[in-house]
């Protein structure tokens, strides 16, 4: 079946940049911010909460991917083995997450990233970036069974925050590899209609 929608709506390029890091010892961590930050780890699957981060942090930079998702697949994809999402709090309240993907031969990819736009500037971002990237490197210390991580990946693109980019390299990743792709455009689906006006 054709989605119509998409064929008639016009292509912009977006540009895909894939990083990495291949050791521990690359990670090269922000300081952590002034105030009552923590790093928690969501540890009771909850699709309900998940989609709230996805759509929270997501919204301006246009994060389509999942809204489509039942609440079955959102399920799936929380309990899948050596998944894990950690959140930074500020003052008791969600500011952002990072979403870890236990893959195979010992990579995890940091499948989701960023801060609700209420809380980017702030020094918040380079400190969970960091946290979750520690995160993904002990994966294996958490997980009895899988293999210890030898690689930590992630894909940016112009889309993302304008320093989604630089917050990675800061952070020790090197590039890897480059692509544009053609994607419809579309306007930014937001928390809700009119939240980011």
């Amino acid at each position: 079946m054709s989605n119509t929608t998409h064929a008639s709506a016009p292509l912009s390029d977006v540009t895909v940049w894939y990083l990495e890091q291949t050791s521990p010892a690359d990670l090269s961590p922000a300081a952590a911010p002034e105030g009552p930050v923590t790093v928690v780890r969501s540890g009771t699957p909850l699709p309900e909460f998940s989609r709230f981060l996805y759509t929270a942090v997501g919204g301006d930079v246009r994060w389509t991917d999942r809204l489509g998702l039942t609440y079955a697949q959102w399920q799936e994809i929380l309990e899948r083995p050596g998944g894990e999402t950690w959140v930074a709090y500020e003052n008791g309240t969600p500011a952002g997450f990072i979403e870890l993907d236990a893959q195979e031969d010992g990579a995890v990819e940091i499948a989701y990233f960023g801060l609700i736009p209420a809380f980017r500037g702030r020094r918040i971002g380079g400190h969970l970036l960091s946290y979750g990237v520690a995160r993904a490197w002990d994966l294996a210390e958490r997980h009895p069974g899988r293999k210890p991580t030898e690689r930590v990946w992630v894909h940016t693109c112009s889309d993302d925050g304008p320093h989604a980019m630089d917050n990675y390299l800061r952070r020790g990743f090197r590039l890897f590899d480059t692509r544009i792709e053609r994607e419809p455009e579309a306007a930014n689906p937001g928390p809700w209609p009119g939240a980011h006006a």
